[in-house]
């Protein structure tokens, strides 16, 4: 099952239908960020939204990834937080190694990520990283920020990554946080494996 958009771990324990109108703004709001931030740098591939019952479960979320063009992001929604699939372009995996001593956690130990997706590059597949789209500061929106781009709240040397704009922090497209952030972890990576070259199943580790 194909699901949709953005936003945050824990929401404060209000009304059940309190938090169901935080999350939908949450979700609208994260995806409208991550377009506007990225219309004329990136490709932005929209997806379908999971059943209301299957979200409601918590229950896993199949999403196409052949659909994705390099250097382009899909968001679906995995029990209502936002997951980002992006796939990164050999030029972004290999400005990954030249970051380590700009962040925080360059080598993921932190349990930000399962055992699979502990490695330089985060993820299962080099290429595709599958990232939630949740600030781990204080569960903020972040936008996606293409290298490059004029925007006073990067480094002018800035190779591409997520810029939360609440309170300023940083990840690099890895989801590592620079040093010195308000953010205290790495953006977190869901458990996911890959059906096949064209499907990610996201929210189940892969069968032993």
């Amino acid at each position: 099952m194909t699901a949709n958009h953005p936003t945050f771990p824990s929401l404060a324990p209000d009304s059940a239908s309190h938090n169901a109108e935080r999350r939908h703004m949450l979700l609208a709001t994260g995806g409208v960020a991550c377009v506007g931030t990225l219309a004329t740098a990136l490709p932005f591939v929209s997806s379908l939204a999971p059943s209301e019952r299957a979200r409601a479960q918590g229950a896993a979320v199949e999403a196409r990834v052949d659909d994705i063009a390099p250097g382009a992001i899909k968001t679906v929604e995995w029990r209502g937080k936002p997951v980002w699939i992006l796939r990164r372009t050999p030029d972004m995996l290999a400005a990954l190694p030249s970051l380590n001593d700009q962040l925080a956690d360059p080598h993921s130990q932190r349990e930000q990520q399962p055992a699979y997706a502990q490695n330089p590059a985060r993820s299962v597949k080099d290429e595709l990283l599958v990232v939630t789209a949740i600030c781990t500061h204080l569960g903020c929106s972040p936008n996606m920020v293409a290298a490059g781009a004029s925007n006073p709240s990067v480094p002018a040397d800035w190779q591409g990554g997520f810029f939360c704009p609440c309170h300023g922090s940083t990840f690099d497209l890895a989801g590592r946080v620079f040093k010195n952030k308000p953010a205290p972890t790495n953006l977190e990576i869901p458990p996911h494996h890959y059906l096949s070259d064209a499907n990610v199943l996201i929210g189940e580790h892969p069968p032993a």
